[in-house]
């Protein structure tokens, strides 16, 4: 893809993007790597052209079916979050969406395997992924609520939309020492974001933040 259009002018430009940094790091962001990938990654082109100049908001913003694109502050702590103890190496993601968590991903890690169930979003992804020579990561339509059983297990996994309840093949899918960060909740509105540490004795958990994601539909595609 021509490298103009990653540099962006006017509300996508460079400057524009390290205003969003500072942002970040106001809001205690500090692992080097999430903050370079997060400048270097064009927001802008993962949503509509009409909303391209709200790209560098730290705000959640729509992308069609019902979903969103991650607001930038929770994308940052979510990534860092699977970060604490080093750089995995093979992560899942479970909702691709846009495809910018794991764009974001793909700029820390060496391997990435994303999941969604909207046809017409995985389609997009994936070709906003080869436009942008991101090779690194597979695609994959289907329920994410069963994960991605033939590449497992997993260094972590990343969860980008609400369950009730943590399904178990996530857990199962995950490698001992790896980091599960995911939305929980009962309603719709506010979830709490967990990070679960797998360990050889079993299931750490550790609450996070407050969020407000799309909720993790089950059963099938």
């Amino acid at each position: 893809m021509n490298t103009n259009n990653h540099a962006g002018i006017g509300m996508t430009s460079q400057r524009t993007r390290d205003r969003l940094i500072s942002r970040l790091e106001e809001k205690g962001i500090k692992n080097d790597r999430v903050l370079e990938a997060m400048r270097m990654t064009p927001r802008h082109l993962f949503v509509d052209e009409a909303l391209a100049s709200r790209a560098y908001e730290d705000t959640a913003l729509p992308i069609g079916h019902k979903q969103t694109i991650s607001q930038p502050y929770v994308v940052a702590r979510m990534t860092e979050a699977i970060l604490k103890d080093g750089i995995p190496e093979k992560v899942l993601e479970i909702g691709t969406g846009s495809g910018y968590q794991a764009a974001i991903l793909a700029a820390i890690v060496k391997e990435v395997y994303t999941v969604e169930r909207i046809e017409p979003l995985y389609q997009q992804a994936r070709r906003r992924a080869m436009q942008m020579g991101l090779r690194n990561i597979r695609f994959k339509l289907s329920d994410g609520s069963w994960g991605w059983e033939s590449y497992a297990p997993y260094d972590a996994i990343v969860v980008t939309a609400a369950p009730k309840e943590i399904p178990q093949a996530l857990i199962d899918q995950l490698d001992v020492n790896g980091r599960l960060v995911i939305p929980v909740g009962k309603t719709s509105e506010v979830q709490d974001l967990l990070l679960l540490h797998k360990t050889p004795d079993g299931i750490q958990q550790e609450r996070l933040d407050l969020v407000s994601f799309v909720p993790l539909i089950q059963g099938g595609v």
